[in-house]
């Protein structure tokens, strides 16, 4: 499904969206919260150099209230129209999501930020050298 070199790709996994070889994150698992923001400089791989320019993913804020959104819809969606709570109850669905969620938005919204700006090259090898 995840095909190497898709965006999409590089989005769901957190990879380098220029070689896809390894996470741009030191720690895997985005709930860990005290490192959820710690990137790898560059990519050990193809050595592309994450943050482009000082606050380049401050751009990832307006990524993030998107994402947020979608997932908020979604919740309501499931709780409101699928299970049939009222109002009230898909509201606290709403905010039990996105306080569940809130590491998983911060992380994706690098992603998608990133891939707007950075894209797979399949000779990286050759231009490393």
């Amino acid at each position: 499904m995840l095909k190497k070199g898709s965006k999409l790709n590089s989005i769901l996994t957190g990879s380098c969206p220029k070689c896809q070889e390894e996470s741009m994150y030191k720690e895997k698992n985005p709930y860990k919260m005290g490192k959820v923001f710690d990137m790898h400089e560059t990519c050990s791989h193809c050595g592309t150099r994450y943050q482009m320019e000082p606050s380049f993913f401050y751009g990832a804020m307006y990524v993030s209230y998107g994402v947020s959104i979608a997932f908020a819809v979604a919740a309501f969606i499931i709780s409101n129209v699928f299970i049939g709570l009222g109002l009230i109850h898909s509201f606290i669905a709403i905010v039990a999501t996105l306080i569940f969620t809130f590491p998983i938005i911060l992380r994706l919204s690098r992603n998608i930020w990133i891939n707007m700006f950075m894209h797979y090259d399949k000779n990286w090898k050759e231009q490393k050298h």
